[in-house]
């Protein structure tokens, strides 16, 4: 068996190469391939022996960057079984209503979110068994060490699994509220790597992931392709700007890939003038346009090379990328589609559109997701009746073929490369007695890129505060959701056909409060 069973091709071919380094720990914790394929098969003995665990069920993790998530990923492609990486930034009662979408039996959690998940087994009924990954744990919790060396040690393996079979999710934003769970199946996984290989990668490149593996840019930018490679993943366990640079230099990182937020933070960092960053090869950008002046900061005084990639959850995520030779002559593109990406931009009638003329982004190639966890109806309008998935953005390309996004999906916005969705904020903010009508947009920050604003129109005689109003949103949603700014007003601007006009709002001054 080969579909799935990544690790256990890499520990036959080379066993005694490095491939995973959990720098989170102290001291840091090194494995190799053969290391990282047995640890595997022991998680993936008593998930399928211990806790029941079959092909298709769903196994979900709650956990900071660690070994533990790869060990569940790749345990999980054993068994045939679907890996679903929680977003540890929701709220505990977004997480549940993700888990009653997805019913898991088991969950893996680390001690920060011990509370959360106290909540999570009272309310959901699915969870059958628990293991924590480090403190004492809740009652009836094991310890995933313990639960490792106790296991068996053989190899498993699941014959029937197919290329088309789904290994995880990844939950990315719902324009209508609850995050929808795109199904990424094992052809996905291998034709990704293919394009990555294509364009970015070689034998022996090594990385540092800052991105956590509940998202594509985690598990898929560089991890996936690279372990499939037999490269070596330097995982962090959050991203702190000072040990990054340490990192780069202390195991040689060949690539390294984050957004532009963070290579801010990397130029503010104490030690930013002292890092030796020769290793590198170059660094990718995602999530945002990256500025021209971050560029030439980075090559005149590291001779760091900048590659603009693109992607994301539902597709590649390597999709679009802008090679180092163009950073600067083509600043603000996206860059060509990927060897095995067919690209196009459409009009309102699906027929393509020549150079520098707006449309919408569509996307073809066997890298695409197998649609939506548990949502039919929103799988068949992400893709036509010819297989294009409809992005959603509008974008235009030039002359030599260049891709540029013009204006990304409705209301969508991008806060420290996290897109947010004013649509789910809104929802909450009607849950408040006091609201009336309300509109939330994305304002210019000078460090996360764009952050939240919203504006509220009080029921008559309410006496609601904006301070209410954030403490409201906190009670709901996860932190990087809730607005930084919210503006009470006695009315909203209104077009003739009654929608509240988002352009206006975005027209006046933030007001620092």
């Amino acid at each position: 068996m080969f579909v799935g069973d990544i690790l256990g091709r890499r520990a036959l071919y080379t066993p005694d190469q490095l491939a995973v380094v959990d720098a989170g720990k102290e001291p840091h914790r090194p494995f190799t391939y053969s290391e990282m394929n047995n640890r595997a098969n022991r998680l993936a003995n008593w998930l399928r022996d211990g806790a029941g665990i079959q092909k298709g069920d769903r196994v979900a993790i709650l956990a900071h960057n660690g070994v533990e998530h790869l060990d569940t990923f790749f345990a999980c492609g054993k068994l045939g079984a679907i890996h679903v990486p929680l977003n540890w930034r929701l709220h505990w009662r977004e997480l549940l209503a993700l888990i009653e979408d997805t019913t898991p039996t088991v969950l893996i959690y680390s001690d920060e979110f011990k509370e959360s998940v106290s909540h999570l087994v009272e309310y959901a009924g699915c969870l059958k068994h628990v293991l924590h990954i480090d403190g004492k744990g809740l009652p009836n919790s094991r310890y995933f060490e313990k639960t490792l060396s106790d296991s068996i040690l053989r190899p498993v393996t699941t014959e029937s699994i197919t290329e088309e079979d789904i290994a995880c999710l990844i939950f990315t934003g719902g324009t209508s509220g609850m995050p929808k769970g795109a199904q990424i199946s094992h052809r996905m996984i291998a034709w990704n790597a293919l394009n990555t290989v294509i364009h970015d990668l070689r034998h022996g490149d090594i990385t540092v992931n800052i991105f956590p593996l509940f998202h594509t840019g985690g598990l898929l930018v560089y991890t996936m392709p690279l372990l499939i490679l037999g490269g070596t993943v330097v995982l962090t366990h959050k991203f702190d700007a000072e040990q990054v640079l340490n990192l780069i230099q202390e195991y040689a990182a060949t690539v390294y890939a984050a957004v532009p937020t963070t290579y801010q933070m990397l130029l503010s960092a104490p030690n930013w003038a002292e890092a030796d960053l020769s290793s590198l090869r170059f660094c990718t950008s995602g999530g945002a346009p990256l500025p021209v002046q971050l560029v030439r900061t980075f090559n005149q005084q590291k001779g760091i090379q900048f590659k603009q990639g693109f992607g994301m959850s539902e597709f590649g995520p390597g999709v679009f990328a802008l090679a180092p030779e163009d950073a600067i002559r083509k600043a603000g593109s996206i860059g060509r589609p990927n060897f095995f990406v067919d690209a196009r931009i459409v009009d309102d009638e699906n027929q393509e559109v020549g150079p520098d003329t707006v449309g919408e982004l569509v996307l073809r190639g066997p890298s695409l997701c197998s649609g939506y966890y548990n949502k039919p109806e929103e799988t068949a309008n992400a893709v036509d009746n010819e297989g294009w998935f409809h992005t959603g953005d509008l974008a235009q390309r030039d002359s030599e073929d260049y891709f540029f996004i013009v204006d990304r999906k409705k209301d969508l916005y991008i806060s420290g490369g996290e897109n947010i969705y004013p649509t789910e904020i809104e929802h909450v903010l009607y849950q408040h007695p006091d609201v009336q009508m309300c509109a939330v947009i994305g304002v210019p920050d000078e460090r996360w890129g764009e952050v939240g604003k919203a504006f509220v129109v009080l029921k008559p005689t309410a006496t609601a505060t904006e301070e209410d109003l954030i403490a409201h949103l906190q009670h709901h949603l996860a932190g990087y959701k809730v607005p930084r700014y919210v503006e009470v007003m006695d009315e909203l601007p209104i077009s003739g056909a009654g929608k509240i006009l988002k352009r206006e709002l975005a027209k006046l001054p933030v007001k620092h409060g």
